[in-house]
């Protein structure tokens, strides 16, 4: 992604008066955000309820000033500045259409991993709590060794769940609530650090973001956002676990919670969740395993030489190149699902499949594209 790009993503985000959706449709309409300052005078004109006083607020020096200071930072810093058409951008995040138009990333894990699940729960973690992540995550060690485990660093469940991910051999990460010159809380940096080697952290805030209130619930949303099902292990009638739960609902993705006893204070929101049918009761790694269709993920990594040099393809796959060689310029994921009612996580295992035997690309933007 071109510097021209980064800056003009980042000065967008401050603007004044305009929100994460706005920001997003924006940069969706014009297909990229340099295009949206590039092309500011017309803008009323090329995207549907754009404002005058929203073409005024665009001509913002400060919020230019305030983007190559932070670029300046992520180079001298190692950080990555991921904006929302690179490729490098989780892309089941980029369908939500409350994205960040900017991520700062410090890590080594693909952020676009095959299978990617989340852990949350309260900060109170009680010992069951402690040992559901830690029997969950080396359960799953041997059944699908290959997936990526993101949480929030918080106390409690999170911070088990990056401790449990590590010891496994998984690579985690931990997405912040403020940016990438601190960590909170502190006593977790040593974990951090060690996401740093074996995963990485995930932030959408510029540096000297304080940890304030309102940036943990935007937090959840790239947790739930950028993940293929969230697992909440324990949480109280009420809690952040919850709203990201409920975000992972309004995603249509996978939500998943462990039951507990019905007069423990930090069981009762998986209980009301599972009552609810918001969330599916499991009890270990092989009812989510099952319930996700990922029973053969343990055996990929063995035939995927094997299956990359056939062209064979089953029914769903047919679908697919059938669907892209009607459609030259490409297709994004959200429409693959829309067109073949394949649910996405299983989607998302099919064009990987795909990748593998040469017979699609992705491009920028997500749009995957038919090439043999």
């Amino acid at each position: 992604m071109t510097q021209d790009e980064q800056i003009s993503s980042l000065a967008l985000t401050r603007i004044p008066g305009l929100g994460l959706t706005g920001a997003y449709n924006l940069v969706k309409s014009m297909k990229s955000a340099a295009a949206v300052f590039e092309h500011r005078a017309e803008l009323p004109q090329l995207v549907p309820g754009v404002s005058d006083k929203l073409v005024a607020a665009l001509d913002c020096p400060q919020a230019f000033q305030r983007a190559e200071q932070e670029l300046s930072f992520c180079e001298k810093n190692r950080i990555r500045c991921l904006t929302l058409y690179d490729e490098e951008y989780p892309s089941r995040l980029r369908e939500c259409d409350d994205a960040p138009l900017v991520l700062f990333y410090r890590g080594n894990a693909d952020l676009n991993a095959l299978h990617i699940i989340n852990m949350v729960g309260t900060r109170h973690a009680t010992t069951y709590g402690q040992d559901i992540c830690t029997r969950f995550l080396t359960d799953l060690a041997e059944l699908c060794p290959d997936a990526l485990i993101v949480s929030g660093l918080a106390y409690g469940i999170d911070i088990h769940a990056h401790r449990a991910a590590l010891q496994n051999n998984f690579k985690t990460i931990g997405v912040l609530a403020h940016g990438l010159d601190r960590i909170y809380p502190s006593e977790h940096r040593k974990t951090a650090i060690s996401m740093l080697e074996q995963g990485g952290l995930l932030t959408e805030f510029m540096s000297g973001t304080n940890p304030d209130r309102q940036n943990f619930v935007k937090r959840n949303r790239i947790v739930a956002g950028m993940s293929d099902a969230t697992i909440v292990v324990e949480s109280a009638a009420k809690g952040g676990a919850l709203i990201t739960a409920d975000l992972a609902g309004s995603y249509h993705r996978d939500c998943f919670a462990f039951p507990g006893r019905v007069q423990d204070e930090f069981s009762i929101g998986c209980n009301n969740l599972i009552r609810a049918n918001q969330a599916t009761l499991i009890t270990s790694a092989e009812d989510l395993v099952k319930a996700m269709n990922w029973e053969q993920s343990g055996k990929r990594a063995k035939t995927t030489i094997q299956r990359a040099l056939f062209l064979e393809l089953n029914e769903d796959e047919e679908r697919i190149v059938n669907l892209l060689q009607k459609s030259p310029e490409g297709l994004q994921i959200n429409t693959l699902v829309v067109e073949t009612n394949i649910p996405v996580n299983r989607m998302s295992a099919l064009l990987f499949e795909l990748e593998l035997k040469g017979v699609i690309r992705i491009l920028a933007g997500g749009i995957y594209r038919f090439i043999k």
